[in-house]
């Protein structure tokens, strides 16, 4: 049975939507699918033309409502070489997270974008089997 539903967007929140659409095209290497508008653009894995296509798009809204800590969603960015990613991603604006809950065996680093919206870059080991 083919799935009713498939992730399609995720909708992060900005202030900036020029400089949040900056770091994550930067980030991702997405494309915008159309034209920025003043306080919406949606951004696509590059190549893809229709819905069903592979990749889920990130989507950038300017609200006004203030940025909730801890967040209640957030994204986690697989990385083959995590610490070359997240010194990059520094380098593009984004901030480390004072985050002292880190477990000793920890495979994930915990930064925010240039809006505070918080995101994961997780070391791809091994693939769980099982």
């Amino acid at each position: 049975m083919k799935p009713m539903l498939s992730i399609g967007s995720i909708v992060l929140t900005v202030e900036d939507i020029s400089r949040a659409g900056d770091f994550w095209r930067t980030a991702l290497g997405y494309v915008n699918r159309n034209e920025p508008s003043d306080d919406w653009v949606i951004l696509d894995p590059p190549g893809k033309t229709d819905w069903s296509a592979p990749g889920a798009s990130l989507a950038l809204s300017v609200t006004g409502y203030p940025q909730h800590y801890p967040p209640r969603i957030h994204l986690d960015l697989y990385a083959e070489d995590q610490a070359a990613e997240v010194t990059r991603l520094l380098g593009l604006g984004a901030r480390e997270v004072d985050w002292h809950d880190y477990p000793d065996d920890a495979d994930w680093v915990v930064l925010e974008d240039t809006e505070g919206n918080r995101f994961c870059v997780v070391d791809t080991g091994p693939y769980p089997q099982g």
